[in-house]
């Protein structure tokens, strides 16, 4: 591996490891501060405010007016000591300043990051998912070390008072519990905020990226392109599949945390759990050329729809630790054979003048629009589904299984590209 390769692949590793870092634990921290479920919305909406922002201008401002690399390293500083600080933030609206602003400085270096990495590989569609592969790593790295920061130590024996084989057993067994749980959960923001500022520091030494003048094949209002895309039939329903497929896939996160500890699993490895999932994307990410062949891209993705379905059906009617957890691999399943498809869809069938401006549209669903409905609707699901633990798990995850059969169905049933990915250009222009 270069040495330029290396610095990608720790940029990805880092970029990513922040987003892993304070995700999913964040769902069940935010009423511990006693924010309602107004609050609780605009604080997880943040992101979503991010992507729309990103959508609509800073993506596009820094990319022509800024060097790339340049412009990571000051958002990640930014954005980085907005999300450390929100460790000692206890009051809702500081919480929620700080949390927007890391957001808006975040999220445009998601794109950002992969403009650097397309531009500086030598040979992008053999090397990309290579580098990209790091990212994935970075999340799932930021959860393990959870296991040990979320223990309840004084459950634990002494060091060396007993066998080393028992010592790590009854360490690993004993997470923290409700008040004592939560208020642990402040170290993901410190977790984030660290990885962030050692990615502003790497990203002085990334190779230079420079800006991309208006000229250059660019647009000046790039969003209106993406819009002009929805006249075309197979990229509505596309759209509006996606929409609420990415509103499904945000509910996983909103209720998951919850639902692991109510079936049993202690709380310092519900995020490791959820990290399963990860690791099986990476193998599905492998697979996932062979079975675009063999399928086709509808196929595939309905596959992709269908797995949120399976995994929430799974939860509702299986509430035990062991069904949970494998059936936690299908996110990979979920994300490589439909997030990871619709991208590569709209790289093969859209011609380069439109590619960016059709990424971003599909994008602003995936971070944006889907997650903000899904923190909307949740915590008033939650509340239509009253149980023993608070809440009825059974009964509240038929809702977005059902939404997710809705959609796969949908999509089989009206989706139908073009032939030949060249086609969609005219009607895209």
């Amino acid at each position: 591996m270069t040495p330029a390769r290396v610095r990608l692949s720790a940029m990805m590793f880092l970029e990513f490891f922040i987003w892993g870092a304070w995700l999913p634990l964040i769902f069940a921290y935010l009423p511990s501060l006693g924010f309602d479920d107004g609050q609780k919305s605009w604080v997880l909406n943040a992101f979503p405010i991010g992507s729309l922002a990103a959508m609509f201008f800073s993506t596009q401002f820094a990319d022509r007016n800024f060097a790339a690399e340049k412009f990571v390293a000051v958002s990640h500083l930014l954005g980085g000591l907005a999300i450390l600080a929100l460790a000692w933030t206890t009051s809702f609206w500081p919480f929620f300043a700080l949390m927007l602003v890391h957001c808006l400085f975040y999220v445009p270096t998601i794109s950002i990051t992969n403009t650097i990495a397309f531009t500086h590989l030598k040979d992008a569609q053999k090397e990309f998912g290579r580098v990209r592969l790091w990212g994935t790593i970075g999340w799932i790295a930021a959860s393990w070390p959870f296991v040990f920061i979320l223990v309840d130590w004084s459950r634990v024996p002494e060091f060396g008072s007993v066998g080393f084989t028992e010592w790590l057993g009854k360490a690993l067994g004993s997470g923290k519990e409700g008040a004592a749980l939560l208020a642990g959960t402040r170290y993901t923001f410190m977790a984030a905020g660290m990885a962030s500022l050692a990615l502003a520091a790497l990203s002085l030494t990334l190779p230079h990226t420079p800006p991309r003048r208006a000229g250059q094949g660019t647009n000046s209002l790039a969003w209106l392109d993406a819009l002009k895309l929805l006249k075309v039939p197979f990229v509505l329903v596309l759209f509006v599949v996606t929409f609420f497929d990415a509103a499904v896939h945000q509910s996983y996160f909103n209720f998951a945390n919850n639902y692991l500890k109510s079936i049993g699993i202690p709380g310092n490895w519900t995020m490791p759990v959820m990290s399963v999932g990860q690791m099986a994307e990476i193998g599905t990410m492998a697979v996932l050329g062979g079975v675009l062949k063999r399928f086709g891209w509808r196929t595939t993705m309905v596959f992709g729809i269908l797995g949120h379905a399976i995994r929430f059906c799974v939860f509702a009617f299986m509430p035990l630790p062991v069904p949970a957890v494998l059936v936690i691999l299908l996110h990979g399943v979920c994300y490589a054979f439909f997030f990871a498809t619709v991208y590569i869809f709209v790289d093969e069938f859209f011609p380069k003048d439109a590619r960016s401006s059709a990424q971003g549209l599909f994008n602003v669903l995936i971070l944006g629009l889907g997650p903000a409905a899904a923190n909307l609707v949740c915590p008033k699901l939650e509340k239509l589904f009253p149980g023993d633990n608070g809440v009825d798990f059974g009964k509240l995850f038929l809702v977005p299984a059902g939404v997710a059969f809705a959609a796969a169905l949908f999509l089989f049933l009206f989706f139908r590209p073009p032939a030949k990915a060249d086609v969609a250009a005219p009607s895209a222009s």
